[in-house]
């Protein structure tokens, strides 16, 4: 077949794939224990008031303040200890002007007592049998009491669906007794290696043929998104194999990523086979380096991408394209990597006549980010790999760029994302 290739600017192209109308955005309900990275797919609010009681934020005695509004250095008030309560506690009685009772923090306050004063401004003595508590300045109603509500009232809004469930929020479904929670569902992302050229990794080299490296990265980095891979092997350049099994793995997965074929040589069958499924192609160039060859195909919703066969430019094309409509099938609110300003560690005076997306790392110098490559830069090139945790953007037409250059880099580290993908010009 005839093959058609006009080049579309990335942010264009990313576009695209968004506007896939995904069709499998299901929802599942899961344990605490088992929600650690998943997405909220309902609205998190308090079931009751925190605190939901009126407690001590110290270690002290609670009394009445107005027993203290003549106290001073010169005339200490005196209090009768009457007991002891812990957090978890409650005090036997309501206490009575004149009395005190020794406090743990955490604990309710004592009906009655209008304050706390901490352990350290008290003074205590034993006489008779029974426990004294001194204070020699006064103490104002309220202080050092924590009112029931004072964090959260019930029925607040906590945290709002499509939030990534972090430690901190799975604190607050324990503390409000969600035992459970409403998350989306991971989609199943398959994924085939092309290429007759390939190994698997415990065969031994032979002429002319590679290891298939490229499958396990693209495993880790589905993962790594929140969704859940499914490994269906190598396919060797023959279409007739290629397109039965494409076709019998389609039923099974919600979204289809094949690595190689995907070029203009002989060999390179993807085309042909979207062709045949009767995919829509949404486009099969980009202009940009590496990964230009990059194609994403929507049949009826299940979208499928044809990453190139480099195993850089197809670790870029996934970050680039596939990373966010996952995002976005998994209910994540901020979808695209985030993309920030950084200032280049070194000279890279490479001409780029399309956009660059240079693998790199991050350092920062103070209160500055700075950017380094990551090695060779080539897009068949592996090792650099291995420290890439970010993309550093080259703009296209450009002859080159000096250390201490302004750059943008994309963030391919952390939980916080972006509601766009913006590159300037």
């Amino acid at each position: 077949m005839t093959l058609h290739r006009t080049p579309i600017p990335v942010t264009e192209a990313i576009s695209r794939v968004m506007e896939i109308n995904e069709h499998n955005q299901m929802t599942a309900t899961v344990s605490i224990p088992n929600s650690f990275n998943r997405i909220l797919a309902e609205d998190l609010k308090s079931t009751h008031p925190i605190p939901p009681f009126p407690k001590s934020p110290y270690d002290g005695f609670a009394f009445k303040a107005l027993d203290t509004e003549e106290a001073s250095r010169e005339n200490p008030v005196q209090f009768r200890v009457i007991e002891e309560i812990g957090a978890g506690q409650r005090a036997s009685r309501p206490i009575e002007s004149g009395e005190a009772v020794r406090i743990m923090t955490g604990a309710e306050i004592p009906q009655g007592a209008t304050c706390v004063a901490m352990f350290e401004i008290c003074q205590t003595h034993q006489e008779s049998g029974r426990t004294y508590m001194r204070i020699k300045r006064k103490m104002d109603e309220g202080q050092n009491i924590m009112e029931k509500g004072s964090e959260t009232n019930e029925g607040e809004l906590l945290v709002s669906r499509g939030s990534k469930i972090n430690p901190g929020i799975q604190a607050l479904l324990a503390t409000f007794g969600y035992h459970e929670v409403k998350v989306y569902s991971q989609p199943k992302v398959g994924v085939f290696a092309t290429g007759t050229e390939l190994l698997e990794v415990h065969e031994p080299l032979e002429p002319g043929k590679i290891r298939n490296s490229n499958a396990y990265m693209i495993l880790a980095q589905i993962e790594k998104s929140g969704a859940t891979p499914v490994y269906y092997g190598k396919l060797a350049d023959d279409f007739d194999t290629c397109y039965k099994s494409i076709s019998a793995a389609l039923k099974e997965v919600d979204i289809l990523i094949t690595t190689g074929g995907v070029s203009v040589g002989d060999y390179d069958l993807m085309p042909e086979v979207y062709d045949k499924l009767g995919a829509k192609v949404l486009f099969n160039k980009v202009a940009m380096r590496p990964g230009s060859v990059t194609t994403v195909a929507d049949l009826d919703g299940q979208a499928l991408f044809g990453l190139s066969g480099n195993p850089s430019a197809c670790y870029v094309g996934f970050e680039l394209f596939a990373y966010p409509f996952i995002q976005k099938i998994v209910g994540n609110r901020t979808p695209y990597h985030k993309v920030v300003d950084a200032v280049l560690g070194r000279d890279i005076m490479k001409p780029n006549p399309f956009n660059r997306f240079m693998r790199g790392y991050i350092e920062y110098e103070g209160s500055q980010v700075t950017v380094y490559p990551a090695g060779m830069d080539k897009s068949g090139v592996v090792t650099s790999l291995s420290r890439t945790n970010l993309f550093i953007i080259l703009r296209g037409g450009t002859r080159g760029y000096k250390k201490g250059d302004k750059v943008q880099a994309v963030l391919l580290e952390g939980d916080q994302g972006a509601d766009d993908f913006f590159i300037s010009s």
